[in-house]
């Protein structure tokens, strides 16, 4: 073991903690122990120097992963493989009462067939992924003391395969999101100009500066401006009020719609959620007033990129299928992506199939672990959506 004497160090912080001396440059290369791959020179005894370390203590690294989207997992079936949706496209129309117009020597027909206006979507997709992992516990028991920390260490190994596929479900689920979010921008700004609004797909910042046009503020000041905030806090809340009458105007189908609030997802970039709590929250003693509607909150949409920016996790860039072509797809880049409200049945993840299976190798001794992985992934743009964002001419 690698003895350091610090106490030349530790008088030192003393004099710094107690204000007797300035804060001075502090060598901790020797103090603070980073770890080593391997033991060397140092993992020997200080009396013979010839006796290995031993080990006096074993932690393994074993924490559970579950991502943040759990809400858009919906039923599984046994058999079967299609997905079908039945809606009602038209509600009934009204007629006159014929109870209060009543004429001498005139028949009215009660057999008037009336046929409601039904129709389907079929969803026929799955996709699939599979980690697999070996297992050898013969070969890596000369490495500790006892059964129960060889335990740990294989629990620790399928926890790790867990994981992986937890960390890989998360990432799907926000492009089940993602799809959503680029299918309601391309069909309410059909251009993709972000500097443009829309009425599923609102350009917060557009809105405000339009209102507060004296004072105009780009995309980097307005996640720093207490009066945008509050403006984007105060629109989302009434498209949450909005969207639970009726209406044909909040999904790309143009169907007659209504979103309960039960029914609502809402999901917020967590940046804005932050930025909201610190410049409304902390000064407002009435905060229900100002508070964001309770949402889901993702760091980033589809990456945090290489510098967690605004720019990066803010950014939906994806390709989508034409609507008027299902042969092309349609390049969309929206960037200042702030949240989503959308129906219950407007995106979801069904069927969900996890398993494990395993083949035993006798003549190495080892057993592989295929861990496999099945779901359906869907969006219906028949269903309420509205998308927040804020953009600029140039952008």
């Amino acid at each position: 073991m690698d003895i350091t004497q610090v106490a030349t160090l530790v008088n030192s912080v003393n004099q710094e903690i107690i204000g007797s001396s300035a804060v001075l440059e502090e060598d901790l290369s020797n103090v603070v122990d980073v770890g080593k791959a391997i033991f060397d020179a140092t993992s020997y005894d200080h009396y013979v120097k010839t006796l290995v370390d031993h080990i006096g203590r074993v932690i393994f690294v074993d924490r559970k992963y579950s991502g943040s989207l759990a809400s858009l997992y919906r039923d599984n079936w046994e058999y079967g493989a299609v997905m079908e949706k039945i809606y009602v496209t038209d509600l009934p129309v009204a007629v006159e009462n014929d109870t209060w117009k009543l004429q001498n020597g005139t028949s009215y027909d009660p057999n008037v067939f009336t046929q409601p206006s039904v129709a389907a979507k079929f969803y026929n997709k799955k996709s699939t992924f599979e980690v697999d992992l070996s297992i050898a516990d013969i070969q890596v028991r000369s490495a500790f003391d006892s059964a129960t920390q060889l335990n740990a260490f294989i629990s620790m190994l399928m926890n790790s395969v867990d994981t992986a596929i937890n960390i890989r479900l998360e990432g799907l689920s926000e492009r089940v999101i993602n799809t959503l979010i680029a299918n309601t921008f391309n069909d309410d700004i059909p251009d993709l100009d972000v500097s443009k609004t829309g009425i599923k797909a609102v350009n917060l910042l557009k809105l405000y500066n339009d209102q507060f046009s004296s004072a105009p503020l780009t995309v980097d000041e307005c996640m720093y401006n207490a009066e945008f905030i509050r403006y984007a806090a105060l629109t989302i809340a009434k498209y949450s009020e909005r969207l639970k009458k009726v209406s044909t105007l909040f999904n790309c189908g143009g169907l007659v719609r209504f979103t309960p609030k039960d029914k609502q997802h809402i999901v917020l970039l967590s940046d804005f959620v932050a930025a909201a709590g610190s410049y409304l929250q902390s000064d407002t003693y009435h905060n229900e007033f100002t508070k964001l509607p309770d949402a889901v909150t993702v760091p980033y949409w589809q990456g945090s990129g290489t510098d967690y920016g605004f720019d990066s996790i803010s950014k939906v860039h994806i390709d989508i299928v034409d609507p008027s072509d299902d042969t092309k797809t349609i390049e969309v880049e929206l960037p200042g992506v702030l949240g989503i409200i959308f129906d219950h049945d407007a995106a979801g993840i069904t069927n969900d199939k996890r398993r494990v299976t395993s083949n035993y190798n006798a003549k190495a001794e080892f057993t592989n672990m295929f861990y496999k992985q099945d779901a359906n992934y869907f969006v219906d743009l028949n269903e309420n959506a509205v998308v927040f964002f804020v953009g600029e001419a140039g952008a």
